[in-house]
């Protein structure tokens, strides 16, 4: 009966955040130098012409909508992932130096290695960030492991590898052409391939992700209590943490580093259904999606006909509520 009460509380509400992120994904296809009345969008995706508008839809504006759904997908349930496991409410890919790391490791190749595929940048993204979450947690673990601690330790090694993204840029500047404004998190541009990119590498993710669920909501209640409960402590965090900086390191290769979208999108979702991660990490898929697409419409708007970088407007965003959330827990 609790079961069942449940259910039907929650389907409505992940029934709204999948409308929400139709509306959202149409939104972002009507809007831009031309806009394209709603209706014209909906006709256009189902029944395309030989009118410049369908043009506009199906090559430009379609495959920059869908490659934000994944990356708001991708950001927000890496940020679940690395909440529950950590068991810190400050976590999230760009505050533990995820997002940095993934950003230099992929300027690295573009500088030393390009004729890299395209396949493997993704790869690369994530072994950035598992460096630099790896010293992260090595330079916490020394002073000892707090939410606070460990955020600002994630703080500074993101501040120290930026620096050397900085420093990569104006050494080689010819090669790095083009490649800043995708480092401010922009999803200016994004084509079908960089759809094509990201898909096959965050679409699986995201459904392990579900099905690890279950096994996150232990490790949330603590080591001792997971391993009373049978669970393999160990290879579940192994396994969520994998999947988490595979997420980001996705998300980043596309669309650059976005922080704070993967810390904010999770305490959405569980203010709206509670703690339990089989709900969490699905609806922050769903809201993560939505709002990073709503965030890419507004940055096109503030100053039409430029485009300011949806990475900034989310941080502009995002920030103030790190800051909340730290008075919280300090």
């Amino acid at each position: 009966m609790t079961r069942s009460l449940r259910l039907t509380q929650t389907l409505p509400l992940f029934a709204l955040a999948a409308g929400l992120m139709a509306f959202s994904l149409l939104l972002a296809i009507s809007v831009g130098a031309v806009d394209i009345p709603l209706g014209e969008v909906w006709r256009l995706l189902f029944w395309p012409d030989a009118s410049n508008s369908s043009l506009i839809v199906h090559t430009l504006r379609l495959p920059r909508a869908l490659t934000a759904l994944l990356v708001g997908a991708a950001l927000g349930v890496s940020g679940a992932m690395m909440q529950g496991v950590t068991r810190n409410p400050l976590t999230e890919p760009g505050i533990l130096g995820v997002n940095a790391g993934a950003a230099l490791a992929l300027l690295l190749g573009v500088v030393f290695f390009p004729g890299l595929p395209a396949w493997a940048t993704v790869l690369l993204a994530a072994l950035g960030g598992v460096g630099a979450a790896a010293l992260v947690y090595s330079i916490t673990a020394a002073v000892g492991l707090t939410p606070v601690r460990l955020a600002l330790a994630g703080i500074a090694v993101g501040a120290m590898l930026g620096a050397a993204t900085s420093f990569l840029l104006i050494m080689f500047e010819e090669r790095t052409r083009g490649a800043f404004i995708n480092l401010s998190g922009s999803l200016a541009g994004r084509t079908w391939e960089h759809f094509w990119i990201i898909l096959p590498w965050a679409l699986p993710a995201l459904l392990l992700a579900v099905a690890l669920s279950q096994q996150v909501n232990l490790l949330a209640l603590g080591e001792e209590v997971a391993q009373s409960l049978g669970a393999r402590v160990g290879l579940v965090r192994l396994l969520a943490t994998g999947l988490a900086v595979l997420l980001a390191g996705a998300a980043v290769s596309v669309a650059g580093p976005i922080g704070f979208l993967g810390l904010v999108v999770p305490h959405l979702a569980r203010w709206l259904v509670g703690a339990d991660y089989r709900r969490v990490i699905p609806l922050s898929a769903l809201l993560g999606a939505s709002l990073l697409s709503l965030a890419d419409v507004a940055a096109r708007l503030i100053d039409r006909p430029l485009e300011t970088p949806v990475g900034i407007l989310v941080v502009a965003l995002g920030a103030p509520f790190f800051v909340y959330l730290a008075r919280r827990v300090s």
